[in-house]
């Protein structure tokens, strides 16, 4: 069976009152891109929230074989649902981006161009304007000067943002482990590691009015443990 072009994850945790216009705007984009697509929707959901998001995106996907969804109880965060997410994914490019508006679904086409016109093994977007408040963007800048001074050398300034678009060859070779916040972190390990060839493009993120942040503090202490903890892993591994 051919696979296509690209499979675009789009998580979207508690996102059960915007999700379908993001994905309207979403395929939107694919279809004016003129390339061969399907999308992962990832509804994962905490037991006995009464989160809505399941029925949502499985309602969604029933309207257009193109779409598939994943509505499974959570056994982790972030990083558990978009490994369950990438693992249901066929295409030969694979896309992650969040399903709550904060980053333009306009920018995957923007960097899956990048990506092919490029040859690049991963490309995702940069952060150079941000809506979302002074703390969130203080936070940001730290942890990646900390990220670059623990692993040198990495092509890339922004390493949480999304959408990220690797090749199928880079997602088997990543055998990603994380199911908390720091999959994104893992990620850019692994393509340094690996010496992949990593491009960026900027963007602008923006704020949300629908929800808190899910960052909290557990996540950034969580952030630096992680990070120290693959330093000294790679320090022994070498």
């Amino acid at each position: 069976m051919k696979r296509p072009d690209i499979s675009v994850v789009v998580l979207a945790y508690r996102s059960a009152s915007t999700i379908e216009g993001f994905v309207d705007s979403l395929v939107d984009s694919l279809q004016a891109a003129k390339i061969d697509w399907e999308i992962i929707l990832v509804g994962n959901y905490l037991a006995g929230t009464g989160d809505q998001t399941p029925e949502v995106v499985r309602k969604i996907a029933d309207a257009d074989p193109r779409i598939k969804f994943v509505a499974e109880v959570k056994q982790g965060m972030m990083g558990w649902d978009m490994k369950s997410g990438l693992e249901a994914a066929t295409g030969n490019n694979l896309a992650v981006i969040d399903g709550d508006g904060q980053m333009p679904c306009a920018d995957v086409i923007r960097v899956y161009k990048l990506m092919v016109d490029n040859g690049y093994d991963l490309a995702k977007t940069v952060r150079v304007v941000r809506s979302d408040g002074f703390y969130r963007l203080i936070i940001s800048r730290v942890y990646n000067i900390l990220f670059k001074c623990l692993f040198p050398g990495i092509n890339a300034r922004d390493m949480n943002s999304k959408p990220k678009i690797m090749t199928r060859e880079f997602y088997q070779n990543l055998n990603l482990q994380s199911d908390d916040w720091f999959i994104d972190a893992e990620i850019m390990i692994k393509a340094r590691s690996l010496k992949m060839k990593i491009g960026e493009i900027e963007t602008t993120f923006h704020s949300i009015d629908s929800r808190p942040s899910f960052v909290k503090p557990l996540a950034i202490l969580e952030f630096l443990t992680n990070l120290i903890g693959y330093r000294i892993k790679e320090f022994f591994v070498k």
